[in-house]
């Protein structure tokens, strides 16, 4: 984090809205949308003067042995894409339970400038931990950060979304959490063309 916020901060000129309403304690799930490798670190730079954000993020990030102590060290939560990993599921739900904040991805990786389906992991944590509150973060201009030297201008807009139902499953609660948050922040394409 140290390395990347003046990138974020003065570079990439931060801008953020709605951090009043990320809950400083308490079980607090943050889904965001994924269109840029630096959506992450945008979003935990954006959340810094108030919480930390854990991370589902996936499990070939731990082989390099310097960035596996960073993500170790951040409280990150490895998992196995293209497979149900219940052991990531499980280790999100006890950190939310304990009080923690998980970030997570309900399109589960990076958009590429394509719409995709929304995964169930961001309703089921939500269901499992129905005390939890749902603070969304749209992150827009990250696919901006390899068009050197045109700088881009990021910003992160904390939102509470609309409240689910009872009947509500967990793949539409995901469904409806992408959704909301595509509103705010469009699908946008990385890279060094727009």
């Amino acid at each position: 984090m140290a390395a990347a916020w003046p990138v974020v901060r003065w570079w990439g000129r931060l801008e953020v809205v709605g951090l009043e309403i990320l809950p400083t304690q308490g079980p607090t799930l943050v889904p965001a949308n994924h269109d840029s490798s630096w959506d992450p670190v945008v979003i935990a730079a954006a959340a810094r003067k108030r919480r930390q954000i854990q991370a589902l993020a996936k499990a070939s990030l731990w082989k390099n042995p310097l960035l596996r102590r960073i993500l170790d060290g951040m409280g990150q939560i490895p998992v196995r894409r293209g497979e149900a990993d219940t052991d990531a599921l499980e280790a999100a739900i006890q950190c939310l339970a304990a009080g923690g904040c998980i970030g997570i991805f309900p399109e589960g990786t990076r958009s590429q400038g394509r719409q995709l389906r929304a995964r169930s992991g961001a309703g089921r944590l939500a269901q499992a931990v129905p005390e939890a509150r749902i603070v969304c973060a749209a992150v827009t201009g990250t696919v901006d950060i390899a068009r050197f030297p045109r700088r881009p201008r990021l910003k992160v807009t904390f939102f509470e979304p609309t409240p689910s139902s009872p009947s509500e499953s967990a793949p539409e609660l995901a469904a409806r959490l992408t959704a909301e948050l595509r509103a705010v922040a469009p699908i946008a394409a990385a890279g060094r063309t727009p």
